[in-house]
């Protein structure tokens, strides 16, 4: 059996058009489902300035790296950016939100 090739209507593996939810494109938040570390415009919330958390990948300087943040009762993961070097097992309190999985972290002085 034959299939036609993907031509300009059709290609494989991509929908015909945006993902709807409610009329709403899905690719217009970051959020994920259950996430409540995130404000109603799909940024960090406000609530992790101030978290103290643990380096579990070191972060470079001005280069992405990973800490464990308490939330929800539990711990999650984030990607973390510094202005300084951490290196891992490093405790550090975020300083800012960037989107709603990364956070700009700064040593804690703890």
């Amino acid at each position: 059996m034959r299939f036609p090739a993907a031509g300009p209507r059709f290609k494989a593996g991509v929908p015909a058009g945006p993902l709807m939810s409610g009329g709403i494109p899905i690719e217009a938040h970051k959020a994920k489902a259950g996430d409540v570390a995130v404000d109603a415009n799909g940024g960090a919330a406000v609530s992790l300035i101030g978290t103290v958390g643990r380096v579990t990948v070191s972060i470079p300087a001005n280069g992405p790296g990973e800490v464990l943040l308490p939330v929800r009762g539990g711990s999650e993961a984030f990607a973390a950016w510094s202005d300084e070097p951490i290196p891992r097992h490093s405790t550090v309190i975020v300083v800012d939100a960037l989107s709603a999985r990364s956070v700009l972290v700064a040593p804690s002085p703890v």
